[in-house]
């Protein structure tokens, strides 16, 4: 009877604390998800200094394989862990590094100067350089503000650069303009409390974010949304002051401005059905430079990662193949 007990005790104590975290805490269940996968997947959080600032990342493989290394930037109000999904699909050998865009999750939260556009755009740079991956030219990859950032960067440090993949790019002058930008200019016209759709305060809130982000509803359980929420209302003063310098005049089309200045191979992945960025911001870049690589995914919105992680790895694979391809035909030839 004792042994029964004991043994019925060792049960019912992991339930029990499964069930208080779910009630009380449902937002550590969410990053013991994410800590698990991450695990699962080989991936190691690691921290890096440039001076008194500190940059928070994880990494998987190493540097100086056949493809160029991977560093992939994620979208605003979110962190390294957006990756998780399409990660899975890479190659165990592709080096790849995700790190946390300035003042999200574990890299140093400072002020307005580093939230802007080229404020991210200086401090990935000296990330970049804390780590090493300035050794050789490496391969970014950059998600909505991310893609923004990877442009950017890919303009401004093209030397550092063998390729860009934009996705869904934040940063230029839209065609036409998206689900989100026509209701946050309603919003501008009329006399309500400031209200951003992309900053959630309740579960309402963030169901209406993610039908925004999402071109098929995922059905998230509700204990994941608490706990999706609960890790973000803290931050949500954080994400105002990064939004608000981000849309501002000096980052609104940063992309656009210099579009120009970039020299390196670039792959375009968007949702048809994006409505936060519109799909015609693909015009814009193929406008611009004629020689990037659209993919337009159909069934699919603003957060492709999500929605399509294994179409959205292979096209990044297949697209560091046929520029490896190409440089070693031209060292070759030279």
């Amino acid at each position: 009877m004792e042994l029964i007990i004991i043994s019925g005790g060792i049960v019912v104590i992991p339930i029990l604390t499964f069930i208080t975290s779910v009630l009380f805490w449902p937002g550590a269940l969410i990053k013991a998800y994410n800590w698990f996968t991450r695990h699962k997947l080989g991936l190691v959080v690691r921290y890096s200094h440039s001076g008194s600032y500190r940059f928070c990342y994880s990494t998987r493989g190493t540097p100086g394989g056949t493809t160029p290394s991977l560093l992939l930037l994620h979208g605003f109000s979110a962190n390294k862990d957006m990756w998780l999904p399409i990660i899975k699909y890479f190659p165990r050998n592709q080096h790849l590094v995700c790190v946390d865009m300035p003042g999200h999750e574990g890299t140093s939260r400072t002020g307005a100067e580093d939230y802007s556009i080229e404020g991210q755009v200086a401090r990935i740079h000296q990330f970049v350089q804390s780590i090493g991956l300035d050794k050789r030219p490496f391969h970014v990859v950059g998600t909505s503000m991310g893609g923004n950032v990877a442009g950017v960067y890919a303009a401004r440090y093209a030397a550092y650069v063998s390729g860009a993949t934009l996705i869904c790019p934040a940063g230029l002058v839209y065609p036409k303009d998206s689900e989100f930008i026509s209701r946050l200019k309603k919003l501008e016209n009329s006399q309500q409390e400031e209200s951003i759709p992309l900053i959630p305060t309740t579960l309402q809130e963030l169901e209406d974010m993610l039908s925004l982000c999402l071109c098929t509803s995922l059905s998230f359980p509700r204990p994941v949304l608490r706990g999706l929420l609960a890790n973000r209302l803290p931050n949500n003063g954080f994400y105002k002051e990064v939004f608000m310098e981000i849309a501002g005049e000096k980052s609104r089309h940063s992309l656009q401005e210099n579009l120009h200045l970039i020299t390196s191979p670039v792959q375009v992945i968007w949702g048809q059905e994006d409505q936060v960025v519109d799909v015609s911001g693909s015009t814009v870049l193929q406008a611009t430079l004629p020689n990037c690589q659209v993919e337009l995914l159909d069934n699919c919105g603003h957060s492709v990662v999500l929605e399509r992680p294994r179409k959205t790895a292979k096209l990044i694979m297949d697209f560091l193949s046929v520029q490896t391809g190409n440089s070693e035909n031209t060292k070759k030839l030279s």
